[in-house]
Protein backbone atom coordinates (compact mmCIF):
# COMPACT_ATOMS: atom_id res chain seq x y z
CA UNK A 1 0.00 0.00 0.00
CA UNK A 2 1.56 3.56 -0.84
CA UNK A 3 0.98 6.48 1.75
CA UNK A 4 0.76 9.66 0.89
CA UNK A 5 2.05 12.29 3.01
CA UNK A 6 -1.04 15.17 3.76
CA UNK A 7 -0.22 18.42 3.02
CA UNK A 8 -1.49 20.28 6.02
CA UNK A 9 -1.99 24.01 5.03
CA UNK A 10 -0.91 26.58 7.68
CA UNK A 11 -2.96 29.28 8.91
CA UNK A 12 0.17 31.47 8.95
CA UNK A 13 0.06 34.05 6.17
CA UNK A 14 2.95 34.15 3.31
CA UNK A 15 4.34 32.05 0.79
CA UNK A 16 7.48 33.27 -1.59
CA UNK A 17 7.26 36.69 -2.59
CA UNK A 18 7.98 38.61 -5.39
CA UNK A 19 8.04 42.23 -5.05
CA UNK A 20 8.55 45.06 -7.52
CA UNK A 21 9.46 48.58 -6.76
CA UNK A 22 7.35 51.50 -8.74
CA UNK A 23 9.61 53.97 -9.94
CA UNK A 24 12.96 52.21 -10.42
CA UNK A 25 11.88 48.87 -10.62
CA UNK A 26 14.25 47.27 -8.12
CA UNK A 27 13.09 43.87 -7.10
CA UNK A 28 12.62 42.15 -3.64
CA UNK A 29 11.99 38.71 -3.31
CA UNK A 30 11.79 35.92 -0.67
CA UNK A 31 10.02 33.64 1.44
CA UNK A 32 8.32 32.55 4.94
CA UNK A 33 5.31 32.37 7.04
CA UNK A 34 3.98 34.16 9.81
CA UNK A 35 6.82 35.80 11.84
CA UNK A 36 9.71 34.80 9.87
CA UNK A 37 9.44 36.09 6.66
CA UNK A 38 13.24 36.50 4.91
CA UNK A 39 13.37 38.64 1.49
CA UNK A 40 16.71 39.94 -0.23
CA UNK A 41 16.30 42.87 -2.74
CA UNK A 42 19.12 43.08 -5.73
CA UNK A 43 21.64 45.07 -3.90
CA UNK A 44 21.95 42.50 -1.17
CA UNK A 45 19.92 44.04 1.73
CA UNK A 46 18.01 41.11 3.81
CA UNK A 47 15.14 42.08 4.93
CA UNK A 48 13.55 40.43 7.86
CA UNK A 49 9.66 40.74 8.74
CA UNK A 50 6.79 39.27 9.92
CA UNK A 51 2.87 38.98 8.89
CA UNK A 52 -0.47 39.32 10.73
CA UNK A 53 -3.56 38.21 9.28
CA UNK A 54 -6.61 41.53 10.10
CA UNK A 55 -10.42 40.37 10.24
CA UNK A 56 -11.17 41.94 6.98
CA UNK A 57 -9.14 38.93 4.96
CA UNK A 58 -5.97 41.35 4.57
CA UNK A 59 -2.68 40.72 5.68
CA UNK A 60 -0.28 43.32 7.48
CA UNK A 61 3.62 43.19 6.57
CA UNK A 62 6.39 44.58 8.58
CA UNK A 63 9.84 44.48 7.69
CA UNK A 64 13.15 45.66 8.38
CA UNK A 65 16.83 45.68 7.27
CA UNK A 66 20.01 45.94 9.16
CA UNK A 67 20.44 49.62 8.62
CA UNK A 68 16.92 50.47 10.42
CA UNK A 69 14.86 50.63 7.25
CA UNK A 70 11.21 49.63 7.35
CA UNK A 71 8.93 48.56 4.29
CA UNK A 72 5.45 48.02 6.06
CA UNK A 73 1.88 47.75 4.05
CA UNK A 74 -0.97 45.14 3.17
CA UNK A 75 -2.26 42.37 1.06
CA UNK A 76 -5.65 41.65 -0.34
CA UNK A 77 -6.02 37.96 -1.84
CA UNK A 78 -4.59 39.18 -4.77
CA UNK A 79 -1.65 41.81 -4.41
CA UNK A 80 0.57 43.12 -1.84
CA UNK A 81 1.63 46.90 -1.70
CA UNK A 82 4.57 48.24 0.71
CA UNK A 83 5.88 51.45 1.31
CA UNK A 84 9.21 52.82 3.04
CA UNK A 85 9.87 55.10 4.85
CA UNK A 86 11.26 57.17 1.88
CA UNK A 87 7.99 56.82 0.35
CA UNK A 88 8.71 54.73 -2.54
CA UNK A 89 6.06 52.38 -3.30
CA UNK A 90 6.62 48.27 -3.70
CA UNK A 91 3.80 46.13 -5.39
CA UNK A 92 3.85 42.59 -5.81
CA UNK A 93 2.56 38.78 -5.10
CA UNK A 94 2.91 36.24 -3.13
CA UNK A 95 2.67 32.57 -4.47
Amino acid sequence: MIYERERIRTTEPGGFFHLEEEATKTRIWGYGYGSNIKLTDEYGNVWVGSAERMGDRTVTYRFRDGRGRTISGVSDSMSVTLRDDRGSTFKGFVD
